[in-house]
């Protein structure tokens, strides 16, 4: 059975005590696929996200020609072992002027900054194309770059749909703007050894670029003559649980945990801090930023911040407007729909305390992000029901299973079906 078109979150009852496993990291796993393509040898990856994203990457990988086997991971169903055949820095050849091998990326950000990149590498001519709002992404900044490297790259507005002209390598050296994305950085230098390429980062610093600096290292732990890589747990994902956490020590005020399994210690994910940075009732920080502080997590504190009992100021949120939807937008209306106070001042939100806070149909706007945090504000709100709740396919295809499942694998929730009001089993809750 699918995901019905809306379901209602209901509330928990009582806290439960649970130990959450959530899947791989989405930036990692498609981060190491690229990585694994351009290898002198057959590389393993252990714990991959298998989702929308992910798989619209290993197609793509497929489509170009590169060897791609996948097996099922027996402790975590929206995981993979994903075995990748590399080709010694070698990418198959594409079409020609006329039939272009064409690559269709869906959503997927990663996916269209990452290849754009890796098929400059090859040879003939590749279409990279995905859906209408990823033709509005940004592009620009990487697309220069590569054509200062002396590619050939045909967009009308510097988007996509992109034609690319492989050439192989290039001794030459760009510099990349990463104002819009940090993706841009991290496509180049994923394949910039291969492509002898020298890549300079306007604006770059460590605070502000945290995924670019996951990139650099794993640049620097994979192995590059294939072997076994590791990819770690998703701390967004995982911020979701914390939260929930968060939410019913609030409820309840009782001391009984959800805790989510091997959280990641390595500093490779920035929102690996989210557990620290809850700007709620514990005295936490008042003011958090998209730019220093964490990652995609902070729609994840946005969401439940109308439960703190002081304002929270969140600033440097322009990334989000650009995303999978204009994000800043659709977390004020929507929290503005359920009787949050927020206001919005530039590229900041101010999230004030919300006493009168109630439930509300949540337009999800396709976006897997808004679908999980509203989820988790109905864990306190009564009569929280989300539209599209199928689009957490996107990285995160058993998250309402694993608000469903019985403790200690879930949290208990109660889900129905929002036009008959049936109580949906964890089994009818799995976004394919």
């Amino acid at each position: 059975m699918a995901l019905p078109e809306i379901i209602e979150i209901l509330p928990l009852k009582s806290t439960v005590s649970a130990a959450i496993t959530v899947p791989g990291s989405k930036s990692i796993t498609n981060r190491a696929l690229i990585l694994a393509a351009l290898s002198n040898g057959t590389t393993r990856l252990e714990g991959a996200l298998w989702s929308e994203d992910t798989q619209v990457m290993v197609e793509c990988l497929r489509r170009l020609g590169f060897d791609v086997e996948i097996a099922e991971d027996p402790d975590e169903s929206c995981n993979r072992t994903i075995t990748v055949t590399g080709r010694n820095g070698l990418v198959p050849p594409g079409g020609t002027a006329t039939a272009p091998l064409e690559l269709f990326v869906g959503n997927a950000g990663t996916a269209a900054r990452f290849l754009t990149a890796l098929v400059c590498l090859g040879s003939g001519c590749y279409r990279l194309s995905g859906v209408p709002r990823m033709h509005e992404r940004p592009q620009s900044a990487l697309i220069h770059a590569l054509r200062s490297l002396g590619y050939q790259i045909d967009s009308p507005d510097d988007r996509l749909p992109a034609t690319v002209t492989g050439a192989g390598s290039k001794q030459a050296a760009c510099n990349v703007d990463i104002t819009a994305s940090s993706q841009f950085a991290s496509a180049l230098l994923l394949c910039s050894t291969r492509g002898g390429w020298s890549v300079g980062i306007d604006g770059e610093s460590e605070d502000n670029a945290p995924y670019v600096e996951m990139t650099r290292r794993l640049i620097t732990s994979f192995p590059r003559n294939g072997g076994t890589f590791q990819i770690e747990p998703d701390a967004s994902g995982g911020s979701y649980f914390q939260a929930a956490q968060w939410v019913q020590k609030h409820a309840w005020n009782d001391s009984r945990s959800i805790h989510v399994n091997h959280w990641p210690s390595s500093g490779w994910q920035v929102d690996a801090r989210f557990p620290d940075l809850l700007p709620l009732n514990s005295g936490a920080l008042a003011d958090l930023s998209r730019e220093t502080d964490l990652g995609d997590s902070i729609m994840t504190a946005i969401a439940i911040a109308p439960l703190n009992d002081r304002a929270v100021t969140y600033r440097e949120l322009g990334r989000l407007r650009v995303q999978e939807c204009e994000r800043v937008a659709a977390l004020r209306t929507e929290l503005t729909r359920c009787g949050a106070i927020v206001v919005e001042s530039g590229d900041s939100l101010i999230i004030e305390p919300s006493p009168a806070l109630h439930g509300a149909e949540i337009e999800t706007y396709h976006d897997h992000r808004m679908a999980m945090c509203f989820a988790v504000l109905g864990l306190i709100t009564p009569g929280v029901r989300i539209k599209n709740p199928a689009c957490v396919k996107k990285t995160f295809p058993n998250f309402f299973q694993k608000l469903a499942a019985a403790p200690p694998r879930g949290l208990g929730v109660e889900i129905l079906h929002g036009l008959t009001g049936e109580a949906l089993a964890p089994s009818d809750l799995f976004a394919a």
